[in-house]
């Protein structure tokens, strides 16, 4: 019995649609991160990108847990001296809510090139409306 490695020309890839309206911060970025690896296809192989896209749409009505809309700071530095720039997780859901989630899932994907192209296929939109109809996006229930 041989070991099965997808090839990359091999690769199906789907689109799939997320409503992050009521979701947990974290939550989502996990099961998302795994859409975009493809760990949940029986022909994932570590070492080649076999995701699907990912769109995620209500960036903006994400829920945090406890304190952490006051609490959880989002660091920047400008690489000049004095340059760090600080926001809170309200700040960031308030003004920037499609970074907040690329930032959290970029986190749980590969570091190097290949998290990188994973991380291409993540679609991020604050409000309901998206423009990849033509894909033909599959809504995805997110498990719990």
């Amino acid at each position: 019995m041989r070991t099965y490695m997808a090839k990359p020309n091999d690769v199906e890839r789907k689109w799939l649609l997320v409503d992050a309206e009521g979701k947990t911060l974290g939550r989502l970025a996990s099961e998302v991160a795994a859409l975009l690896r493809g760990k949940h296809k029986p022909t994932y192989t570590p070492h080649i990108d076999t995701g699907d896209h990912v769109i995620i749409i209500n960036a903006s009505k994400i829920e945090l847990t406890g304190k952490k809309l006051t609490d959880k700071l989002y660091y920047r530095h400008s690489q000049f001296a004095g340059g760090l720039k600080v926001r809170t997780a309200n700040e960031m859901r308030k003004n920037y809510p499609e970074k907040m989630l690329e930032l959290a899932v970029r986190g749980m994907l590969p570091k190097g090139s290949l998290g990188r192209q994973m991380f291409k296929k993540l679609h991020v939109y604050a409000g309901s409306e998206h423009p990849h109809q033509a894909q033909k996006p599959e809504v995805y229930e997110l498990r719990g």
